[in-house]
Order: structure tokens, then sequence, then C-alpha cells
């Protein structure tokens, strides 16, 4: 592409860029009430000023994700980074791009590791971005982060002091035209995920800043001589919400400060007293700003108004807009500079569109742009003799509404193939459900008789081939990638195995029709896919689980039959009362503050609960079979110790978690003793249950259910109580003692159908691994529906139970500080991912108890549940959204993808499920000698 600039002088020689990471809009706008003195006051009275009296200003509205890296990218390039990023940790660049910085004549940059080398790598010159950084390991979060902007001030200040030399190279290249300053300023990024954006330190270190970045403007007004030359522009890469993070698209992340004042830039005139300037609306009304107009842009538009100001090439792929509000030069460069942003952009326009053309059958240009009057080339000249005639007003409009075409027009060619994909994609999902339950039919339900396949398989076959040859074919002329033959290939394949499965689609209806009760079937279909439905809902509202807990709590005792109440009321009545508090945690906000109080109460409740499985352990702990008196004697001790071991390092983090905390703050760094400490008992805790389970028994897992689901219970409750910061260690116990009620119910009411129909008179006791279906396992029923939505219901409470698993900004990062506080984002998410799938541990031991306790073949249940949750894919699949709020769409991605990799992680769940339980003996019914 070509790049485009002004051919006139800039009205700027140089502009400085400060980026506070982590600032939010309303924190340095909003007055501050200091609660010491009682007074109310700014927390950025210099940046205010300068707002006030020579600024424009406004919110820069950031797109998800609020991270650091595509932020900054979005602010010095101009368009949003692509989220395939994160693989570099949102620090270097998976493709190269161009910048305000690499057109720039030579940029010099202060600040963090993280983000600095990005722009200096992606120069097309190295040479031309200097770096000056501070060490990584100096990114601590259990300190306060101001020192991180302290050293960005005293390096500047050291740099001017280097440069103030008369002749020296350094001197003679600052007093060039075309360079820029950037100052990238962690601090209160820092501080907010170490103490929320409300605390002491996030609002000190506002003022941190300010102050800085007032003796900042005073060294260069000095050392240029007050030349009126310089432009300054603060603004900052995201925003940050309550809970201390970033990520996703929640206003408080995507609404960020843009004050911009110097050289070129146009002062806001205030109002009248009692008058309201434009721009204004709710969000404002607090900041007492109502006088002085309110120009708002989105973040790519930044890159366009400095590279305006000071005359660079615009960066080759920005997609912002020149905000012309903030420009007081010359009319005649306002109208140039719009029209070399609009030619800018109209290149990637012709790029898209000439691609598209080049490699589409049915090529369909977007229409607006191909209107007689309306081309691109009418367009441009339109703009050049409105310019000609000193028409300037009508250029700048005629170039935004062409700026604004072509933005319509990539995104038309960024949705070009959306119909053709959405319909193949949802072939694919249909056509897997369908596969799936067939085989489920065929494997579990059905009794084997007969061929399944079709006589006419072949021709099925071929014409499936046919298919996915056209579709191929048309894919490889017009250039589509590799996916597109993927998505195409599992529709295929999906549909032409179910066609020619006619037989067996036969035998399914000679089955339902031979039912004396029909509508039974329907009823439990229909049932089951509006919970679906309901499980759909609860994405977007968290109070469906507790409102489904509460209809669980009431519902399910009554439905069993009278015998089954009057031998288990105490069971039941103990199910009530657990469902109904486990469905206070989806009413409680995401948003928590730090409660160490809580922890501490969810920690001793485990823990006596733990006492009490000690207590009570005898009946479930059995020794080794054909062992002599005094080594089973002995393995029986050694079970009942592993679980006060493991109930005592419970207690141990219930301890240690707090107080690390508590430590931390007040050293003002985390202590060596108590990281090493918590990083000893999580690892221990966490490794219990596997090495245990393989070291009794002489290599074979063969304890009894219950204790090995109590010793994974407590194991993986040390971890989670060592990263609990606030009520999660109470849903932990919550959750846990609903689902063990979940399989002890299960258990009882299969035990009552089987003697109902003669099948266990004798109780016994067998060994239960993952074995093929023996020739005796029982079919799947209509019943077993109900425990298959069950399981996915409590999945999917272990998705919300604590959070928002769409977006993991809705866990706080604070509890990984008791293990580590230097910035490492992988070691960090690791963490807090194994915080979060720790509920489904749980629940995939459960599961894999209760399928073999119903004796059920291997995975049947598994498959199930992982045939039909497509259904909710599905629909959210057609919810996706590339408009609107961008935390609508943000949201409505991350449930696709969440929804979409559920056949993975359920498959995940059933290996789990048997890594963690292995062989377990139980107790189950031998088979009457009628059957």
């Amino acid at each position: 592409m070509t790049p485009h600039k002004v051919a006139l002088k800039a009205p700027a020689k140089r502009l400085v860029l400060f980026v506070a990471d982590g600032l939010r809009a309303d924190k340095i706008y909003e007055p501050y009430h200091n609660a010491t003195s009682g007074q109310t006051e700014e927390l950025a009275p210099f940046l205010l000023d300068k707002l006030r009296t020579r600024a424009s200003w406004g919110v820069s509205h950031t797109r998800v994700p609020t991270e650091s890296r595509p932020g900054h990218v979005a602010a010095i390039a101009g368009f949003y980074e692509d989220v395939s990023a994160v693989t570099k940790g949102w620090k270097m660049n998976p493709v190269e791009f161009d910048s305000v910085f690499n057109e720039s004549r030579h940029t010099w940059s202060f600040g963090s590791p993280d983000i600095l080398p990005m722009f200096a790598h992606g120069a097309s010159d190295s040479a031309r971005v200097d770096t000056f950084m501070y060490s990584a390991e100096f990114e601590d979060f259990s300190g306060n982060g101001d020192r991180l902007d302290t050293w960005v001030f005293d390096e500047a200040e050291r740099f001017f002091g280097r440069a103030a030399v008369p002749g020296s190279e350094l001197n003679t290249m600052m007093h060039q035209d075309q360079i820029v300053f950037f100052f990238h300023l962690l601090g209160i990024d820092t501080n907010g995920h170490g103490f929320k954006p409300y605390s002491q330190e996030y609002l000190g270190n506002i003022k941190h800043v300010d102050r800085g970045i007032q003796r900042l403007v005073e060294q260069f007004e000095s050392f240029y001589g007050d030349d009126g030359q310089t432009a300054y522009v603060f603004t900052a890469d995201h925003g940050m919400n309550d809970r201390g993070a970033h990520g996703d698209g929640h206003p408080d992340n995507t609404r960020t400060p843009l004050i911009a004042w110097g050289a070129g830039v146009a002062r806001t005139e205030a109002v009248a007293a009692g008058q309201t300037a434009p721009g204004h609306d709710g969000f404002s009304q607090p900041w007492n700003l109502e006088r002085y107009e309110r120009k708002d842009v989105n973040q790519a538009d930044i890159a366009a108004l400095m590279t305006a100001l000071v005359g660079l090439n615009y960066p080759l792929n920005s997609v912002g807009t020149l905000p012309l509000s903030y420009l007081n030069t010359s009319q005649e460069y306002r109208a140039h500079s719009a029209l070399a942003n609009a030619q800018q952009v109209l290149e990637q326009y012709r790029v898209k569109h000439d691609e598209k053309q080049h490699t589409e059958m049915f090529f369909k240009p977007y229409a607006p742009m191909h209107q007689p009057t309306n081309t691109p080339e009418h367009m441009l000249a339109r703009i050049r003799q409105a310019i000609g005639a000193q028409e300037y007003g009508a250029a700048e409009a005629e170039c935004l509404r062409l700026i604004a075409l072509c933005l319509e027009g990539l995104r038309y060619f960024q949705r070009y193939d959306w119909l053709l994909l959405r319909s193949i994609v949802s072939a694919g999902y249909l056509g897997w459900i369908m596969f799936s339950l067939l085989y489920i039919f065929r494997s579990y339900v059905l009794p084997q008789s007969g061929p399944c396949r079709s006589r006419r398989a072949g021709a099925v076959a071929l014409v499936g081939l046919l298919v996915f040859a056209a579709f191929a074919a048309m894919f490889y002329r017009q250039g589509s990638p590799v996916m597109y033959y993927a998505y195409t290939a599992f529709p295929v394949y999906f549909w032409t195995d179910v066609l020619q499965q006619g037989p067996l689609l036969q035998q399914i209806a000679g089955s339902y029709a031979r039912l004396s009760v029909r509508w039974r079937p329907v009823a439990f279909v229909g049932v089951y896919v509006a919970i679906l439905e309901a499980l759909v809902y609860a994405y977007f509202d968290r109070r469906v689980y507790s409102a489904a807990f509460a209809l669980l709590a009431v519902l399910w005792p009554l439905t069993v039959s009278p015998r089954f109440r009057r031998q288990h009321t105490g069971l039941l009545a103990l199910w009530t009362a657990c469902c109904l508090l486990t469905s206070v945690f989806t009413l409680l906000p995401v948003e928590r503050n730090d409660h160490l109080g809580l922890v501490i109460a969810g920690g001793a409740l485990i823990t006596l609960s733990g006492l009490a499985a000690w207590h009570y352990s005898p009946t479930f702990t059995l020794a080794p079979p054909g062992v002599a008196a005094k080594e089973a004697q002995h393995a029986v001790a050694l079970d009942r110790l592993m679980i006060l071991v493991e109930t005592l390092l419970v207690g141990v983090a219930t301890v240690l978690g707090p107080l690390t905390s508590k430590e931390t703050e007040r050293r003002g760094h985390l202590p060596r003793l108590h990281q090493l400490s918590c990083w000893a008992v999580l690892i221990v805790a966490t490794l219990l249950p596997f090495v245990h389970g393989a070291v009794l028994g002489r290599g074979a897992r063969d304890q009894h259910y219950l204790y090995r689901l109590v010793t994974i219970y407590l194991a993986f409750a040390t971890p989670f109580v060592l990263l609990t910061v606030s009520y999660e260690s109470l849903f932990y116990f919550a959750y846990s003692s609903v689902l063990l009620l979940w399989l002890t119910i299960e258990r009882a009411l299969y035990h009552e159908q089987a003697e109902q129909q003669l099948l266990a008179p004798t109780p016994k006791t067998r060994l239960s691994h993952l074995a093929p279906a023996a020739s005796g396992s029982r079919r799947l029923g209509i019943n077993d529906m109900r425990t298959g939505i069950m399981f996915l219901f409590f999945v999917n409470v272990a998705f919300f139970g604590t959070g928002n698993v769409a977006s993991l900004a809705s866990f706080s990062l604070d509890s990984v500080y008791r293990l580590i506080t230097l910035f490492d984002p992988f070691l960090m998410s690791a963490l807090l991912l194994f915080k979060i799938f720790i509920p489904f541990f749980l629940v995939s031991a459960v599961f894999g108890v209760l399928n073999r306790s119903l004796e059920l073949p291997p995975f049947s249940l598994f498959l199930f549940v992982l045939s039909t949750t497509d259904v909710m894919t599905v629909n959210f699949f057609f919810l996706v959204r590339d408009d609107g709020s961008w935390l609508d769409i943000g949201m409505s991605i991350s449930h696709f993808c969440i929804s979409g990799l559920f056949v993975l992680f359920t498959i995940v769940l059933f290996v789990l499920s048997h890594a963690l339980v292995g062989k377990v003996l139980i107790p189950v019914g031998a088979k009457d000698k009628q059957r």
C-alpha cells in the first residue's frame, strides 16, 4: 500500500505521548472526597488545569480485549489487535505492523519491558526507536506501583541531562522535526491489580503521575525554550473494573481518558455558567466539567490525531478517523489532513476489494461504493475540487463520508462469506448431534438385531463425496483458507453417515411405535431441550441457577416414591438444605471485595468436614484383600492418616493464605518464607490424590469409592482455599456437599428400581474400573436422561458458581499474589485457571463413580451429554455479534467459544474422572438369577 501524508508544514515539530496504563476515565476526571481532610480535591490538578485552559479532551473508547498490548497497538498504530497475540503474552508481535513510531524520524520511549520492545522490534529501522526500560523483576504487584513511574520520570530527567550537552549527537537529534517521545506509566495498572481502583494506592498513583507529568512538561518547555512546537497527548490503554481486573468489554475497562494540548491542538472554550457544553451525558455528570465540551473518540483515532499533529505518514493499517475538532490549524491543513486520512483508509478498502474480486466466483461489490456518483474516484475528485475552491468545510465533510463508507466496505468484505459459513457450520453441528445420538442408540439403547447400514450406503457415500468435491473446487477457485475445507468436511461426513443408517432409523421408529405410553419419551425430550435453553439463558443471568437449585430442592423429593421418602427422609432433607444453601452463591455479585473472614469461615467448614470424615472413616476404609491381618490393619491406618494429613493441610491453607496477604500488605512485598510455604502446601496437597492412589494396594487404587471421593475433595480444597479471597471456599463446601448427596440419592434410586425389578437381593462389593462394556451391562433408559442433564447442570454451576467464566476478569487475581507477585501473565493465568477448574475435578470424579454405580457402559452417559450440549452451541453460534457495545460483542464470542469447546472439555472430564478415581470398590446389587 502507498503511504499518505500532508505535504504542508505540520503544526508541531515533536509529539509527547503519555500512556497511564490501566487508568479509568472517571477516576481522573471526577472530584475525589478526601476522607482524612474532609475536603473535595482533584487527583490530577495539572492535567485538569490544561483541560480547562489549553486542551481538547474526552473519553477514548477502547475495544476488547482490553489488555495492554492491544490498547497500545490501537492508540499508536491505529488498528485493533487480533486476539492471536495472546499466544505471545500480549508482548511480542504475531505479525509486524506499521505505527506512528515507525513513521517518525526518531522515537524515544521510556517504561515497561512488556510494551516498549514490540514497537522497537516492529520498526522498519530498529535504530529509529530507542527504549529505556526497567527490569522485568521491578514489576512486583506486592508493593506500591508508583515506583515504576518514579523510575520513568527519573530516567527522563537523566536523559535530558545527557541531551543538554550542546553539539552532541543526541542534542542534534532532539532538535529535528517529526520526533516522538513516549512515556509508558505502569504504576496505576499495577496498583489497580494489587489494591483495586478505589484504593488509596491507585488514587495516590494518579496524583503521582500528574506531578510527574507536570515536571516532565516543564523540562520539555525549558529544553526547547518555550518554542510552542511541542504537542502533548495523555491517554490510557484500557481501564479497570472494581475487582482490579480488565480484559472484557465492561465500560469500566473500555472508557479511558484523552487530554491533548500544545502545538496544533484546539483549546476548549468554556460555555456560560449554568449551561452544559456538547458531548456530555450521565457518565460525565459528576465530574463538574459540564462547561467544557467533551469530544469522545475511538482509541484508533488517537493514532490519526498524533500523525496529523507532527505531519507523519498515516500508519498503513490504521482504521482511525482523524478527530478534526481536536486540531487548531489552518483550514487548509485540516482539509488536507482529512484527505490523507481518507486516502489511507481507501487504500485498505481497495486491497480488500481487489482480493475478493480476484478470488470470488460470483463477486458482489459493496454497493454503496459503486453507485455512479459515489465511486471513490468521484468522491476524491469532489474533495480535491472543494479544497481547490477553498471550500474546506465541504471537503472535510466529504472526507469523513468517504472514510465511513470505506470502513463499512471493509466490514462488508470481512463478513462476505458469513451466510455460507453459517449454513455449513450449522449443518455440521446438527449432523454431529444426529451422528452421536444414532451411535448412542446403536451401542447403548437398542438391542443388537440386524444390520444398521442401508444397502444403498455406497451410493450415499458417493453423493457425499461429490458434494464435498463441489465445495472443495469452489474453495480452491476462490483461494479460501484451509479451514473452509474442514468446515465442509464435517457436515458432509456426519450427514452421509446418518443417511447410511436407514435400518437403524427404522428400528428406532419401530421401538417407539411399540411403546404403550408414547407421550413419555416426547415429554422427556421436550423438558430436556427446555432445560438446555434455560442453561443458555443462564449464561446471561446467573440467577437461573439459583432458581434451578430451588426447584431441585423442592421438586425432586416430591417426585420420588412415597416408600423412598419414608426410607430416606434425612437424606432428602439434607438435599433440600444444601441445594438452598448453594443457590445463594449465584445470587451474589461476581464483583466482590476481599473478605478474609469468609475465607477463614469456608476453610474452617472444610476442615471440620475433614475431621468428620476421619471420624467416620472406619465405615468406608477397606483393607487390601488377601493380606495378613497386621498388614491390613497398617493399610487401614495409613488410609485414615491420609485423611487426617489432607485435613491438616486444609487448616494450614486456611491460616496461611490470609496471613500471607496481611504480611504482604504490611511489609509492601511478598515475604519469601510465606511464598515458599504457600507453594509447598499447594504442590503437596495437589499431588496427594494421585500419589496416594498409585502407591496403596501394590499399584491398584482399590479403595472404597467414598474414601476416594473424600480424599479428592480434601486434596483440592487446600489449593482452592489458598487461592480464595472471598466466599469461594464456602461455595466449594456447599457445592461438594450437593454433589455427594446427588450421588447418594441417585444410587439409592437405582437400588430401589433394581429391587422392584428383582435385580438386587444380595448386596456385595465389586471392583469398578475403566474397562470395555461387559455383556451384562444394562442399556441406557429414559430415566438416565435425568442423570445426564443434572451432570450438565452441575458442570455449568462450576462454570458460573463464583464468577463468569466467559471473562477471566470476573475472577480476582489477588489470590495468586500469595504465590507470585512479579508480572508473569502465563503463570498467573495458569494459577487462576487451576483454581477455576477445581470444581470440575470434583464433578468429574463424582460423575465417574455414578456412571459405574448405575452399571452403565463407560462413556455412555458422557457421550449422551456431549452429543446434546451442541444444542446450546448452535444457540450461541447465532447469538455471536460483531456490532453493539464491546461488552455484548466480547461476551457473545466468549459464550460461543465456551460452549463450542464443551465437547472437548467433556472428553477431558471423562479422562480426568478415571485418572482421579481409578479403581474403586462400589457396593452394588447382585443380579437375580431370573434375569
